[in-house]
């Protein structure tokens, strides 16, 4: 693998890390980290426990849960705990499919969906489920006509991603709420890249159901929520005890709930004023690169779209060369298309949005954070300038 073969060769060198792939994973917030050690250290009792010193721990989860809820505007008995964004997809389609399976087995979702939503539809078309998936404009929207034209008598479900985690387009959720509200469809949204960047209010919204993910705003890896609404049903994902109001089993990560709760606060507390200084280092990115490189293209909406994002297709140049040359420079960007054994390949999503085949190889997705200085912006787009002229050499 070329990504291996290079690591293994930077073993005992220190690097100046300039990191601009936070749709990938964020840093952890140092208040975070302070506020789940002492449930890593001296409150360390299973939350099960009936006895005082597991109640601290069984406290600390309810107090996180209703922090979540107020949040995105939910109720704390809606709100579940999970490992991770891609179990929250899992459970919410899978569980909701299969509670609904004797009323229909219709399922829609989108071409540019996250694998962790795309394979679940896969795995659930081999118990006999039926899956559309809508189209999306050039810029990466659903097309909402098509959408509701699909609705048929046996679909059940609707699952639509809040924002889309290469492109960063941002749909048009409250829309397709109502759609889904007045065909009554139950109405899931991956909100893995949302959560943190966008206010959000479920009933607003008309959300029926929400994944999330800690390690995407600076909270820890290892855990993620669900939100779904009351008086829908879905089911059980893991067999055992009686966690998570009997659905989901296993031994609750207080750390991990506690850290996710306080990153979200924060995240919230400081949305506005972080989005804009966000935001204004991806427009000066996005600038200097479309005044510089004549044959870059900009991928994804325009004006909908995350405040951090910016994915740039090169015209007829090596994406994996190009990552290659950035990470000896200490930049840490992704490619907009999955990576297999240090091959890219064809990604689902600029394949939908029409990316023309000699700009799709070259493309490279760039999330910036709160930590990223302009200066560290400037360093990235000389670098990508200089990588460009030597290929091009």
């Amino acid at each position: 693998m070329l990504y291996l073969s290079y690591n293994s060769s930077l073993k005992g060198e220190k690097m100046n890390i300039k990191y601009f792939d936070n749709a990938a994973t964020t840093s952890l917030n140092e208040n975070v980290l302070k506020k789940m050690l002492p449930f890593l250290k001296e409150n360390y009792a299973n939350a099960s426990s009936i006895y005082s010193f597991g109640q601290k721990s069984r406290c600390a989860i309810e107090d996180a849960r209703e922090e979540i809820a107020n949040i995105i505007g939910a109720n704390p008995s809606e709100i579940y705990f999970t490992s991770c964004g891609s179990e929250s997809d899992n459970t919410a389609i899978k569980g909701i499919a299969r509670a609904y399976k004797s009323k229909g087995n219709h399922i829609i979702t989108s071409k540019i969906e996250h694998p962790a939503v795309l394979e679940t539809c896969r795995s659930l078309e081999k118990e006999g489920f039926k899956i559309s998936y809508v189209d999306v404009d050039e810029s990466g929207i659903v097309k909402l006509d098509e959408l509701e034209k699909l609705i048929n008598k046996n679909t059940i479900l609707i699952s639509i991603m809040f924002a889309n985690n290469e492109i960063g387009t941002i749909e048009p959720i409250e829309k397709i709420g109502k759609i889904a509200k007045e065909h009554h469809v139950i109405f899931h949204t991956d909100a893995v890249q949302a959560v943190g960047s966008i206010n959000i209010d479920v009933n607003r919204l008309n959300i029926d159901s929400l994944s999330l993910s800690a390690h995407k705003f600076h909270g820890p890896k290892g855990i993620g929520a669900l939100y779904v609404k009351k008086g829908i049903n879905f089911s059980k994902f893991i067999d055992g005890g009686h966690q998570e109001s009997n659905k989901r089993a296993g031994t609750e990560n207080v750390a991990a709930i506690v850290g996710m709760a306080e990153a979200m606060k924060i995240a919230y507390s400081n949305l506005e004023e972080n989005n804009k200084y966000i935001q204004n280092l991806r427009d000066y990115y996005i600038s200097n690169i479309l005044k510089k490189i004549p044959n870059a293209r900009l991928n994804g909406n325009t004006k909908n779209r995350l405040s951090n994002n910016a994915n740039f297709s090169f015209k007829n140049v090596d994406g994996a060369a190009m990552l290659f040359n950035l990470d000896l420079k200490g930049i840490c960007v992704s490619a907009g298309s999955a990576c297999t054994a240090g091959a890219i390949q064809k990604s689902h999503v600029l394949s939908a949005v029409n990316v023309p085949d000699e700009y799709i190889g070259g493309t490279i997705r760039t999330t910036f954070g709160i930590d990223n200085t302009k200066e560290e912006v400037d360093y990235l787009i000389n670098s990508i300038c200089e990588i460009l002229n030597k290929i091009e050499e």
